[in-house]
């Protein structure tokens, strides 16, 4: 790839302004006919499409290029340990159609995969777009990112070194791209909600409890991807408590969904969000509870990290204003004062679509990267 390269024009054109090949050779320095083969390679698989623009010179309107947001579709999925969501998206990130359902992830990969595909199927039934440029997949325990593969998930039987990139690429002729369900969650509401924010966390508090790592706008995976692993960090409260990873001690278990539903003596997470919004003191207060004790690994995270947003999300995060409000008690009272003089300490906006939307960017800053690019306009 170099700066002549097809698809570091389109990298030009991405920021949704039209241009005219007069603006683009300005801009880029190429010779007018050079510029002419790159965009006719763009066109030529629908990366860009013409705009007529009137141009103040007095002379015939002049035609403009612009980003076509419709050139490929992008499937989006987040797989929760209970629920899953699959997304249709254009390039830009749009939702065009998405589909959720309750799917217990101890189903099996296969199980999983299979419905996924099926979901998509019918979504794409719908869609006059065909051609489906990439695959994003969330998965609720630890992934080695580069293999796609769930590395010993403590929520996820059978899934533990599964070739799901693989699998998956076998049956659409795309890019597959797996990750955490809290990375891509974390990238969604950067993305979306936060896109000016340079470091900031976002916490997933549902069945289990983990954390995404935004440094510099970037999503931060760590080595091997266990970047953010905060469910399994130990604490002083669990002490006795057994993890579903087989340790002792584990945040999670205290103070994941999973384990005040147990208290509670109900099925899930979302029926202690249902205790709480019927007004049940216990159920409040378990979840203010565990509010403080995320709080309490996180103030280490913010003297250690120093982020400027943390955002809350997972199903806990639905109960109400009781999760965070415990989260902001220890935070700010445990923390350094430098530290937490500018922390804004937040909901997501994006709330249970924060996953299928991360997924979706996940994708698109895989496929359009420029060299990306180039590769599917050479063989194209």
């Amino acid at each position: 790839m170099t700066q002549e390269s097809p698809g570091a024009l389109l990298s030009i054109l991405r920021d949704g302004r039209a241009r005219t090949r007069a603006d683009l050779v300005q801009v880029t320095g190429l010779a007018r006919s050079t510029l002419t083969q790159r965009l006719d390679a763009l066109l030529d698989q629908r990366w860009i499409l013409p705009v007529e623009e009137a141009i103040s010179s007095g002379g015939r309107p002049a035609t403009a290029f612009a980003f076509n947001p419709r050139a490929r579709l992008v499937l989006a999925a987040d797989l929760g340990v209970t629920r899953a969501r699959v997304a249709l998206t254009d390039l830009s990130g749009a939702v065009l159609a998405e589909h959720a359902a309750d799917l217990p992830i101890d189903g099996g990969p296969e199980r999983c995969l299979t419905w996924l595909l099926d979901t998509a199927d019918d979504l794409l039934t719908d869609s006059d777009i065909s051609d489906v440029g990439g695959i994003g997949l969330g998965l609720p325990g630890p992934v080695e990112h580069r293999s796609g593969r769930a590395v010993n998930p403590p929520l996820m039987p059978g899934w533990d070194g599964f070739p799901v990139t693989e699998w998956l690429g076998a049956k659409i002729d795309a890019p597959v791209l797996v990750d955490n369900d809290v990375n891509i969650m974390a990238l969604g509401e950067h993305r979306a909600a936060a896109p000016d924010v340079e470091h900031m966390i976002f916490v997933k508090v549902g069945t289990g409890i983990g954390c995404g790592i935004v440094s510099e706008r970037r999503l931060h995976r760590g080595a091997q991807g266990a970047a953010g692993d905060i469910g399994h960090v130990r604490v002083p409260a669990a002490d006795l408590a057994l993890c579903r990873c087989g340790n002792l001690g584990c945040l999670e278990a205290i103070a994941g969904g999973a384990a005040l539903a147990a208290r509670l003596r109900v099925e899930g997470t979302r029926d202690v969000v249902r205790l709480v919004r019927g007004g049940t003191a216990e159920a409040t207060n378990l979840v203010r509870e565990s509010g403080r004790e995320v709080g309490l690994v996180l103030a280490s995270i913010v003297n250690f990290f120093n982020p400027s947003v943390i955002v809350i999300g997972g199903d806990l995060a639905e109960a109400g204003e009781h999760l965070l409000a415990g989260v902001r008690e220890i935070v700010y009272g445990r923390s350094l004062p430098l530290a937490t003089q500018r922390l804004d300490i937040r909901a997501s906006v994006l709330r249970d679509r924060a996953g299928v939307s991360g997924a979706a960017m996940m994708v698109i800053e895989h496929v359009l990267t420029p060299a990306s690019v180039d590769r599917m306009v050479e063989f194209g």
